[in-house]
């Protein structure tokens, strides 16, 4: 009787453990310096890293100057074509960089905000508006990106560059790639 109760406790403390861990999502995320973004996150805003950012314009035919630059043979890019991505890549990645620093020192900021536990209405409300520009900057630096690179290839290319993808199941388009 007694393995019995024992069992039953142990199964019960087991659950009880397993629940309240289902409902704290954030546990361990309180040693963060920036507690709204890891510390991948930071690394790749860091980086300029598209993080998804562009995929408006990827998966409706706007390619992207890095995956342009890895594909460049097999979409035979012409000498000019390889020098113009190369260029736009170059002028994004610092483009991107310096908007993604921008983005970490306003998360900071903000988290700064409930740390120190000064964040008012006015406050917080400048620093969310911040937060949110700052992402929308970096947004359209990826997404104009992409609207720059469409205009250096073909439509072959952009077809081939559908098709290297992956994206050649796209119902909305169905003319544009070659079956």
């Amino acid at each position: 009787m007694n393995t019995l109760k024992f069992l039953s406790i142990a199964l019960l403390s087991s659950l009880t453990t397993f629940t309240h861990a289902q409902n704290t999502p954030y546990a361990g995320q309180q040693a963060r310096d920036i507690k709204a973004l890891s510390p991948q996150e930071v690394k790749q805003y860091h980086a300029g890293a598209g993080m998804g950012y562009a995929r408006a314009a990827e998966l409706n035919r706007y390619p992207g100057p890095m995956h342009v630059l890895e594909l460049a043979d097999r979409l035979a890019l012409t000498p000019e074509q390889r020098s113009a991505t190369q260029k736009l890549m170059d002028a994004h990645k610092a483009e991107a960089r310096a908007i993604g620093a921008k983005l970490v020192d306003a998360e900071r900021a903000l988290d700064q905000l409930f740390a120190q536990a000064t964040a008012d209405e006015a406050a917080l409300a400048e620093q969310v508006r911040k937060v949110a520009a700052i992402q929308g900057d970096y947004r359209l630096s990826h997404l104009d990106t992409h609207r720059r690179m469409r205009t250096l290839l073909s439509e072959a290319q952009i077809d081939r560059y559908v098709q290297l993808r992956g994206y050649g199941g796209n119902a909305a388009a169905p003319s544009a790639f070659p079956q």
